[in-house]
């Protein structure tokens, strides 16, 4: 993890049970007789990462029935790397693109919290729009966040991205498979594994716009790399997590025929799991977006 993560070490379980009550009826005895949760139980899962917001930066959180919990540690580490690639910036809060920004509001809420950076998110599903903008209202330094709503589906940062508006950096966790059947023989898979067999309460609930696009994760990352290039005097940095490895040939590819001044892969380890994202940028070292 980030040197700077705070949740590297092992969680106080009392202090996220005095943050969230709700969490003491599902904690268990864990290894080395430390207390842990079972993280096959989506409840018990959500009311964890529920309660590391709240303990940790005082966050009002919910999560709309049948859409995908994000794991907070994750999700902030992803955000601290993404800041590193940043210059200073003086004089004026720091501007974050949240591309699929889904009902949970997971990275401007951490973003805002942690950084106070002024988010923008987008989003094509109606009912996950509604839902983020509740979670904005219950957070009161939250207010300045803006959630747009993608018309097309075919399209990512147009009809987002304002005429003359920048951005210091774009953050998004696209989805992961092609169709509803893949994605299900997926979670099908995954929670055998947890199981042992392939009926049973798991974690792994997602919506549509969530779990698949159509071409699956590669088909988006070709047509986020595209459109780049038309918003790189935009956006400072462009960021994207890339769940499966041997997309980032691809994907670095169709990002150079933008011209890009800068790519980088950068790895994230969280125990024994390693994700990554490409970064990219079109402005030299010197520009600052929004000046």
């Amino acid at each position: 993890m980030h040197p700077q993560n705070p949740f590297q070490n092992n969680y106080n379980f009392n202090q996220l049970v005095n943050a969230v009550p709700e969490l003491e009826a599902f904690v268990v005895p864990g290894k080395f007789a430390r207390k842990s949760i079972d993280f096959s139980n989506p409840e018990a899962v959500y009311l964890l990462n529920k309660a590391l917001l709240k303990w940790r930066f005082n966050v009002n959180w919910s999560l709309k029935k049948g859409h995908l919990c994000p794991a907070v540690p994750g999700r902030f580490d992803y955000l601290l790397h993404a800041r590193d690639l940043l210059p200073k910036i003086e004089g004026r809060r720091v501007r974050m693109l949240d591309v699929g920004a889904g009902a949970s509001l997971i990275y401007p809420l951490l973003a805002t919290a942690a950084f106070n950076w002024e988010c923008v998110g987008s989003e094509v599903d109606k009912e996950a729009i509604s839902y983020a903008k509740g979670l904005v209202r219950m957070n009161a330094n939250m207010m300045g966040t803006r959630i747009r709503r993608q018309e097309f589906k075919s399209q990512l940062l147009q009809g987002i991205i304002e005429k003359k508006e920048t951005f210091d950096i774009l953050v998004c966790n696209p989805p992961f498979y092609k169709t509803k059947s893949e994605a299900l023989a997926a979670n099908t898979r995954k929670n055998k594994n947890l199981h042992g067999k392939e009926e049973a309460n798991h974690n792994f609930g997602g919506s549509a716009n969530e779990l698949w696009y159509k071409g699956g994760e590669e088909a988006f990352l070709k047509k986020l790399a595209l459109e780049s290039a038309e918003y790189g005097q935009q956006i400072q940095w462009f960021t994207c997590l890339v769940s499966k490895k041997d997309h980032l040939r691809t994907f670095k590819r169709f990002i150079r025929k933008g011209n890009p001044t800068e790519i980088k892969v950068v790895e994230m380890e969280q125990g024994n799991k390693v994700s990554r994202f490409v970064a990219w940028t079109f402005q030299n070292e010197h520009d600052e977006s929004g000046e």
